[in-house]
C-alpha cells in the first residue's frame, strides 16, 4: 500500500475521472474504450506516484526527460511497468533510454533510428518506435532547428528505416496538436497519415495523440494511446 494515503486517494479519484472521460469519448466516437491505452505521464512527479499508479492498475508510464526517467525506472523496477519515452531525444541519450524504455514515441530523424537500433541490439531487446509527426505548417530551416517531429513527407522513409533496423519495431505515429489550431483538424490529418502508413506497414497500428486538454478530439480521430499527466497527477507547484 502507498505510504501516503491522502496522495493515493487524490490520484485514485483523478484517475477514475479520466477513465470515465476516456470511456465517454470512446462511446461518442463509436469505439470500444478497451482499444485505447492510457499512458500516465509522470514527468516532474516522484517515483512514489508511479508506485501508486501501479497499485491502481496503470502500467503504462510516460516520461520526456531521460535524466528524470532513468532513475525513476530503476526505482520502480519489478512493478511490470511499460515505459514510454515521449520527449525530444538527443542521439547521445539513446543508449540510456534504450536500457529502460519499451516504447519511444519521438523518433524524428534517421540518426536517431541508428542510435536506438545500435543500443536495442546491445541490450538484446526489441524497442517499439513511433515516428513523431510535425502537424504544424512551418518548415524547419535545418536539422538543428527542427522540433516537434518529422514533416509529413518524411514519415514513410523514416518508418521504413525503423522497420528495417535491427532491434526496433515500427509501432505507428505520434503527434502533439499545434497550439494555434483546432486539435480535431490536426488529429484528423494524423489519422490520414496513419492510414497511409498502414498500407505500407500493416502492423503499425499505434496512434499516440491526445493529452489532458484534447483527449476527446484525439479519441474521435482514432488515437490508440493517449498521454495524460496533469489531469491524473495534478498541477505541480
Amino acid at each position: 500500500m502507498s505510504e501516503d494515503p491522502a496522495r493515493a486517494e487524490q490520484i485514485r479519484a483523478n484517475l477514475a475521472a479520466v477513465r470515465e472521460d476516456l470511456a465517454a469519448a470512446a462511446r461518442k466516437a463509436d469505439r470500444d474504450p478497451s482499444e485505447i491505452t492510457l499512458i500516465a505521464v509522470t514527468k516532474t512527479y516522484p517515483a512514489s506516484d508511479v508506485r501508486i499508479l501501479a497499485e491502481l492498475g496503470v502500467l503504462d508510464v510516460g516520461e520526456n526527460r531521460d535524466q528524470e526517467a532513468a532513475p525513476k525506472a530503476e526505482a520502480t523496477a519489478g512493478l511490470g511497468l511499460r515505459w514510454h519515452f515521449i520527449g525530444q531525444l538527443q542521439t547521445n541519450k539513446a543508449g540510456s533510454v534504450a536500457a529502460y524504455a519499451d516504447f519511444v514515441h519521438s523518433v524524428d530523424r534517421p540518426r536517431l533510428v541508428s542510435a536506438l537500433s545500435k543500443n536495442a541490439v546491445r541490450y538484446d531487446k526489441v524497442l517499439t518506435c513511433l515516428v513523431q509527426v510535425d502537424l504544424g505548417n512551418a518548415v524547419p530551416v535545418d536539422a538543428n532547428t527542427a522540433r516537434g517531429g518529422a514533416l509529413p513527407n518524411e514519415v514513410l522513409p523514416l518508418a521504413d528505416a525503423i522497420a528495417e533496423a535491427p532491434g526496433l519495431a515500427l509501432g505507428g505515429l505520434m503527434a502533439v496538436a499545434p497550439l494555434d489550431e483546432d486539435p480535431a483538424a490536426a488529429f484528423t490529418r494524423l489519422h490520414e497519415l496513419a492510414l497511409s502508413l498502414r498500407s505500407a506497414h500493416p502492423s503499425a497500428t499505434m496512434i499516440s495523440a491526445g493529452m489532458s486538454g484534447d483527449l476527446a478530439e484525439a479519441v474521435a480521430a482514432g488515437a490508440t494511446h493517449v498521454r495524460i499527466g496533469s489531469a491524473i497527477l495534478g498541477i505541480r507547484r
